[in-house]
């Protein structure tokens, strides 16, 4: 009895041993899970935090991008028109004389005050330092830059690259490729194709007609208003500003034309020859047929050719 009593107790102990140790194992596993899950967790919440900040900067500098890019097309048509004004001929190669200001910032190799802060490697100096603030890197490879026409009244600068954004860490990467766009106003610019034409005597700025009609009735005051200010039209006929800058005397879709104020180029001492006073048919050799025009009232002076009789309101005397 004595001996069967012990066994017994000794049982009833193992048991309990094994009972407690099992315990143990359960609450040490749960305790480890728990660690886990939470630094799983925290990790996690760490790595959303990153993307979320980098996913702000990488809005912003999309945001941002155009509006550099318009400063960087802005000051590179101010240096191509005083490249003309300057030399007294258009613009040879537009495309190579564009990129080499908007990547080295300068012209025949002689570095422009005015671009600095607005080229290519200023652009991307800003971005990185902008990114070391958030403890990223930014990287731009291939980056191809275009110039063109978007409409009448704008050019188009349009700027391509593979744009990287990495996380420092290592947790996050953004490669993106889309196209920036930026449109710059024509208007205010001087027109080429007076600066070359009077050998820079008349600077005649480019000004969006405000008037829809010429010519009400007898009434001849818009189109009187529009000859004396040199305001400028929409024209398929005519040459845009682009092609003005490279002396393109073609008709494009994007083109725009004035008609040229006589008593101007007289008052400075510039030869008139009798022709439509159509602009890039008056700096022109072509000579299409002409007329003085009516109603009474305009410039004695004013002659169009048949084909623009039309669009400005009139017909020959």
């Amino acid at each position: 009895m004595g001996n069967g009593g012990a066994n017994q107790n000794m049982g009833l102990e193992n048991k309990k041993g094994i009972f407690f140790t099992s315990l143990a194992i359960v609450i040490l596993s749960i305790f480890l899970f728990t660690i886990l899950f939470f630094s799983s967790v925290g990790k996690r919440s760490s790595i959303e935090k990153r993307v979320e900040t980098l996913d702000d900067f990488v809005f912003s500098v999309e945001e941002d991008l155009p509006r550099q890019l318009k400063i960087s097309g802005f000051r590179t048509i101010f240096l191509l028109e005083q490249k003309i004004t300057s030399e007294g001929n258009y613009i040879d190669d537009l495309d190579s004389v564009f990129q080499e200001i908007f990547f080295n910032g300068s012209i025949d190799g002689k570095s422009e005050q005015i671009m600095m802060g607005a080229t290519f490697p200023d652009i991307l100096q800003t971005l990185q330092e902008r990114a070391a603030k958030v403890n990223a890197n930014v990287t731009i490879l291939n980056p191809v830059v275009y110039l063109s026409q978007s409409d009448p009244w704008n050019v188009k600068v349009e700027f391509s690259a593979n744009l990287l954004i990495e996380d420092k860490s290592n947790l996050v990467l953004w490669n993106k490729t889309s196209p920036i766009i930026a449109l710059v106003s024509v208007e205010n610019f001087n027109d080429p194709l007076y600066l070359v034409n009077t050998n820079g005597l008349i600077v005649n700025q480019i000004k969006k007609t405000p008037y829809d009609n010429f010519v009400l009735g007898d009434d001849v005051s818009n189109l009187s208003s529009h000859i004396e200010s040199s305001f400028y039209i929409s024209s398929p006929t005519a040459p845009s500003f682009l092609d003005r800058l490279q002396g393109i005397n073609s008709p494009n879709a994007n083109g725009i034309e004035s008609i040229v104020n006589l008593q101007e180029l007289s008052s400075q001492g510039i030869p008139l020859t009798e022709k439509s006073a159509v602009d890039y048919i008056y700096f022109s050799q072509s000579n299409p047929s002409f007329c003085q025009v009516q109603p009474s009232g305009l410039p004695s002076w004013l002659r169009i050719d048949d084909a623009h009789l039309g669009v400005y309101q009139v017909s020959c005397v």
